[in-house]
């Protein structure tokens, strides 16, 4: 009988770090910062605090989860045993729909951005990104991680760029300023957690990592460590160069905050990093959402056609076809503040049952292997992961109705797929 081709483990801790920031500073920063700041005014930077501690939270949940079970399937894993396989699947079938949702979204971003410097339509150039960064999913993952990191590198200058831009302009205007009061901070940062999201991406290359018990926590914390103290730069920096008003009219807010001060050269070369930026956060969305794909066919759920590897470059290739057409025929989902909140909402009920998990786990699992643990108790109880259950809540109150009304007929459908395909 011939032997079924495994994923290969070629990523290190700075690999995975990297592949974090880079999934996570893409087209969240560069495109919401300015539609949060119109929200929350100059205290947009507290937003940011906000969403970080949310994320954190649940980055740690995942941590232990990870370094328990480190496998591509990641969340059905986690939820299986102490949720049931009924909403174990459900909650796949969210993360999944909702990062193949990203990835439209994400796409039209780059199809912007490229708009700017190739006169074609928005749409037809977003398409075309995706079939080029499917490709490049195709190809060895050691191949798209090095694209990955170098484009993260890239996009991390142009962010500290608008820091260094914005640093003469620190203290000109009052950084507590909340034109809508707290709500208006909340619902902000409701929305720009969008910008905090790839980390939980980060476990779906548990079988392509080395030590990946102890490599993927690490990774998690640092990724969203280092994108916090970014991100709350660069919202100072921007509110002080423009004000809250004038970014959140700007459609390309981090090249105008540029082009205000040194121009329309600089304002251009923002731009291109934008491209990089958002190309980086596309890749990763598509190799996330194909080794979902991938871990869902290898537990049964989906057809084993879909677990195929491909013989030279070790990567699930059908997985990663399925996931770009779908994700080409996505783009015609709405605008991203849209497509960001239904998004959120679907990822915040996910990160709800992940907390729920580890919090259940503790209970009915505690002497498993766990290489990363989850600090802070009364008693088994893990605080964590209540808090992180508890701010996701407070998120999704804070996201409009029609997009909540979206992502629940997601779940349904869900449902729906559970009891057609699911059921043993």
């Amino acid at each position: 009988m011939k032997k079924k081709l495994k994923l290969k483990r070629e990523l290190n801790l700075w690999q995975c770090t990297l592949i974090g920031v880079g999934v996570i500073v893409g087209a969240g920063i560069y495109a919401l910062v300015g539609k949060a700041a119109g929200t929350a005014g100059n205290a947009v930077w507290i937003s940011f605090l906000l969403s970080s501690i949310v994320a954190m939270f649940t980055a740690l949940s995942y941590a232990e989860l990870s370094s328990m079970y480190p496998k591509d399937s990641a969340e059905y894993i986690y939820c299986k045993k102490p949720l049931g396989k009924m909403i174990a699947y459900v909650v796949a079938f969210m993360i999944l729909i909702g990062t193949i949702m990203a990835a439209s979204a994400v796409g039209l971003g780059f199809g912007g951005y490229l708009a700017k410097l190739i006169p074609l339509n928005v749409i037809v150039l977003a398409a075309i990104g995706l079939i080029v960064f499917g490709y490049i999913a195709f190809r060895k993952i050691e191949v798209s991680s090095n694209i990955t990191i170098w484009f993260s590198v890239i996009s991390i200058i142009g962010l500290l760029i608008i820091v260094f831009i914005g640093a003469k302009s620190f203290g000109s205007v009052d950084y507590f300023m909340m034109p809508n009061g707290w709500t208006g901070v909340f619902s902000a940062a409701a929305l720009i957690f969008f910008a905090f999201l790839g980390f939980e991406d980060l476990v779906k290359l548990s079988e392509e990592t080395k030590k990946p018990r102890k490599t993927i926590p690490r990774a998690l914390i640092l990724s969203i460590a280092i994108c916090t103290v970014l991100y709350i730069l660069v919202a100072g920096a921007s509110v002080s160069v423009l004000g809250y008003e004038k970014l959140g009219q700007s459609e390309a807010p981090l090249a105008e905050v540029a082009n205000t001060v040194f121009g329309a050269n600089v304002s251009l070369l923002l731009t291109i990093i934008a491209l990089f930026a958002t190309g980086s956060t596309l890749l990763m969305l598509l190799i996330a959402a194909s080794r979902a794909v991938y871990g869902f066919s290898c537990e049964n759920l989906l057809p084993p056609i879909l677990a195929k590897v491909h013989n030279k470059t070790r990567t699930p290739y059908v997985a990663i076809l399925v996931v770009t057409i779908v994700s080409v025929l996505a783009l015609l989902l709405g605008k991203i503040e849209f497509v960001a909140n239904t998004t959120n909402f679907l990822v915040f009920v996910t990160f709800i049952m992940i907390n729920l998990a580890v919090i259940i786990l503790r209970y009915t699992d505690p002497k498993m292997r766990r290489e990363y643990r989850v600090h802070g108790c009364i008693g088994k109880f893990p605080l964590i992961p209540f808090f992180g259950m508890l701010f996701c809540g407070f998120m999704i109150y804070n996201i409009p109705i029609k997009e909540i009304m979206y992502g629940c007929f997601v779940v349904f459908v869900g449902l729906i797929l559970y009891w057609l395909f699911g059921k043993e």
